[in-house]
């Protein structure tokens, strides 16, 4: 069983979410918070797996509670829910090490998607916005996502990406390119003609060789390198 938390200020949204996930016969809503503070206490608390995170509330932004989720329960991963204005909270969010986006208009097959790929280790960025994240991310130099302690190849503001320890293969380069694309696994298969399982191991090896948290910041470290 997924062991879920779900956080937003509105009751009628996590409401909303809560039902969603109780449609899932492996997952489990485990608890609720209106802020921030709150849903790193449930995560805590509950040993939650995912936590569906709103990033505005006024008791406690989601942005700071996930980097500290991040930090006090590294199992644990993030999907940040909100609106379609991409503003300095949801750049921050994924930053922190949120392992997911989604809009709180997405359909309930998506969200449920993105709890289990959040589960699985994998992350999730919805269709209608990914172009937009990754983007934006390769666009703000002397920045790079904030990857989880003890992560290898770590960089900090104004530094440049470096180069991954061990390198890539040709299909590995191949699998990247694509995840900067924003394309998920199946798609990636499609494209490579391969099987779903191998682009997964793909991704996998991928992430470990660049010492990143997901394939998120899989993605903006491909786009961020020099010569892109």
């Amino acid at each position: 069983m997924i062991r879920l938390v779900v956080a937003d200020d509105q009751p009628l949204v996590r409401r909303a979410l809560r039902a969603y996930a109780a449609q899932a016969a492996d997952i489990d809503v485990v608890g609720e918070a209106a802020d921030g503070p709150a849903a790193v206490e449930l995560t805590l608390r509950e040993q939650a797996d995912v936590v569906l995170m709103d990033v505005r509330m006024p008791g406690g932004d989601g942005l700071s509670a996930t980097r500290q989720i991040v930090r006090r329960r590294p199992a644990a991963r993030v999907v940040v829910i909100t609106t379609f204005d991409l503003d300095e909270y949801v750049f921050g969010a994924l930053e922190a090490g949120a392992a997911g986006f989604l809009l709180k208009d997405s359909h309930p097959d998506e969200v449920l998607a993105a709890i289990r790929a959040a589960a699985e280790g994998n992350g999730l960025v919805s269709p209608a916005v990914t172009g937009r994240v990754i983007a934006e991310f390769a666009r703000r130099a002397g920045r790079v996502p904030e990857q989880a302690p003890g992560s290898a190849g770590r960089s900090g503001p104004g530094s440049t990406t470096p180069g991954p320890a061990v390198p890539l293969t040709g299909r590995e380069e191949e699998v990247l390119a694509a995840l900067a694309e924003g394309l998920s696994n199946a798609e990636i298969a499609a494209r490579l003609v391969i099987e779903v399982g191998t682009v997964k191991t793909h991704v996998s090896n991928i992430i470990a060789k660049l010492g990143v948290r997901d394939r998120i910041q899989a993605a903006v470290w491909a786009l961020r390198r020099p010569g892109n």
